[in-house]
């Protein structure tokens, strides 16, 4: 059966349609970002690639490929001795490297020429990458966001996720960005993405909604932690979304904060040194006596202290520039954040929309 070639626009629209998806890059390219549930069968690996290029500039384009020949010869070899022997006539697989040239090309050939049904990705990786930002760009005015506002500890990522069991449609921006998105935002033991993995996250989240129903979804500022939001997307939300204002008792915001937070009683020490970050904003008292606070343990007041001094006066400014008449948006109430106040408010949310 001859090799079929797919161009990312085709590719992107039935990634479901083969039977696995293979990334013949190296692995430090895969680990960068990689087409959605791809696996990594790397013709070059990156030492090798490393050596090639090298040699490619310093010797000759002849003696890089013989020498590159070789390397992708064996190791395609490896990866049919490894992969291959379980798997029907029928099998396909769908190969790509950075440019569709080639890598994918050598590894393609000869799932091909064993006799399973291969297609080639045109354009590679980077083609692919091409589509996923040209969608980021038009997709969310697709999209009726119903945007959760609401101050530091209000339980807007914990409503979005009730409203999710409940039946919603939501797009959890801080789940794909593994980040709350504060300066304290980090969640332990977990590292964001690269920016190339969460557009590749985000891609896969927007591609999956249904443009007939509402998406609720939380106000982030433009970054979270490290991570560029579209433009297009924090635009549509700003511009177009309905504004629901989530409003908690502030003793219930406090102690949702050290529910949430109270991982940092064991590393007062590195809670401190994020505080750092704030200095320049709310001067070397301010933040030295949150810090003293953190290290005697008093974290109740830590947050109590952080809710009205920096959090509340910052996100009233942010919401009041981005969303008009935020302050007269329907407001949401929540008594605590609990999961029966949580379940009993979405429930009335979506039952009140209809």
């Amino acid at each position: 059966m001859p090799l079929r070639s797919l161009t990312p626009a085709e590719a992107a629209a039935d990634l479901g349609g083969f039977d696995a998806i293979l990334d013949a890059r190296s692995p430090a390219e895969f680990a960068e970002d990689h087409l959605p549930g791809a696996i990594n069968w790397p013709v070059l690996d990156d030492e090798q690639r490393r050596i090639v290029g090298t040699l490619y500039v310093q010797t000759s384009a002849l003696e890089a490929r013989k020498l590159g020949a070789a390397m992708a010869a064996r190791n395609i070899a490896d990866h049919l001795d490894r992969w291959i022997a379980d798997k029907p006539r029928d099998w396909q697989p769908l190969v790509y490297c950075w440019r569709g040239g080639q890598r994918s090309g050598s590894l393609a050939w000869f799932l091909d020429q064993i006799g399973f049904r291969t297609t080639k990705l045109t354009g590679g990786y980077k083609g692919f990458r091409a589509v996923v930002r040209q969608d980021l760009d038009a997709w969310p005015a697709r999209y009726q966001f119903r945007v959760l506002a609401g101050r530091t500890g209000s339980g807007k990522t914990r409503l979005l996720q009730a409203l999710a069991a409940a039946g919603a449609q939501v797009l959890d921006l801080e789940a794909l960005a593994a980040h709350r998105g504060s300066i304290l935002g980090g969640l332990p033991g977990q590292p964001q993405p690269t920016q190339k993995a969460f557009d590749n996250r985000l891609w896969q989240a927007l591609r999956a909604l249904d443009p007939g129903r509402p998406v609720y979804v939380e106000s982030e500022s433009k970054k979270i932690g490290r991570l560029q939001l579209p433009d297009a997307l924090i635009g549509h939300m700003h511009a177009q979304g309905q504004v629901l204002r989530v409003q908690m008792p502030d003793a219930a915001r406090v102690q949702l904060l050290l529910e949430d937070y109270g991982f940092f009683a064991q590393d007062a020490d590195g809670f401190c040194r994020l505080l750092d970050g704030l200095v320049a904003l709310r001067g070397k008292d301010t933040v030295v006596h949150w810090q003293t606070l953190a290290r005697a343990g008093a974290w109740a007041d830590v947050f109590r202290a952080m809710m009205t001094d920096h959090y509340d006066p910052l996100y009233n400014r942010s919401m009041d520039r981005h969303y008009a008449g935020y302050a007269q948006a329907r407001p949401v109430l929540l008594p605590d954040g609990g999961p029966t106040a949580l379940a009993a408010t979405a429930s009335a949310m979506l039952a009140m929309a209809g």
